[in-house]
């Protein structure tokens, strides 16, 4: 789950933020600490659809599902095992 939640960390540093040295955790508030806008997490729903070959239905991209890293990859464990 490490490598997931990596992948998720980087993905986010890339897209969403200036500088990629800032200093962000797994479990860092992304929507409520406002790194991630609703529109962005548009796009990270389909980067981690493609990337792990689910499908997240939209009632479950809910703002608390993407809020952290740690809650992004424990909906992404939950569809790949759907």
């Amino acid at each position: 789950m490490d490598d997931l939640k990596q992948t998720i960390l980087e993905y986010v540093k890339h897209e969403y933020l200036d500088d990629e040295d800032e200093d962000l955790g797994y479990g860092t508030p992304l929507i409520s600490g406002g790194i991630v806008d609703s529109f962005s997490m548009v796009s990270l729903k389909r980067f981690l659809e493609n990337r792990y070959k689910i499908s997240i239905p939209d009632a479950e991209a809910s703002p608390e599902a993407f809020d952290t890293v740690d809650s992004i990859a424990a909906l992404v464990v939950r569809f790949k095992q759907a």
